[in-house]
């Protein structure tokens, strides 16, 4: 059985690597947006927390941010 819930970035529950993430409360509600568009059937927990976990300099060029400087947090 699958289950979808409509959450919001800002209380998302990240865990393992993806609980490392420096993007701020700003940034998350931009990139709700992005990933609307990316995944307009939505997608797992899982899959956001990978994002999050193994694709964050993916995640910096939809807000246009270098990652460089975004390591340096």
């Amino acid at each position: 059985m699958k289950v979808y819930t409509e959450l919001n970035l800002t209380n998302f529950d990240f865990w393992s690597g993806a609980k490392n993430h420096s993007f701020i409360y700003n940034e998350l509600k931009e990139l709700e947006f992005h990933l609307d568009e990316l995944y307009p059937e939505g997608c797992s927990e899982t899959d956001i927390n990978d994002l999050f976990w193994f694709e964050e300099e993916f995640l910096c060029e939809c807000l246009d941010i270098d990652f460089n400087e975004y390591l340096e947090r």
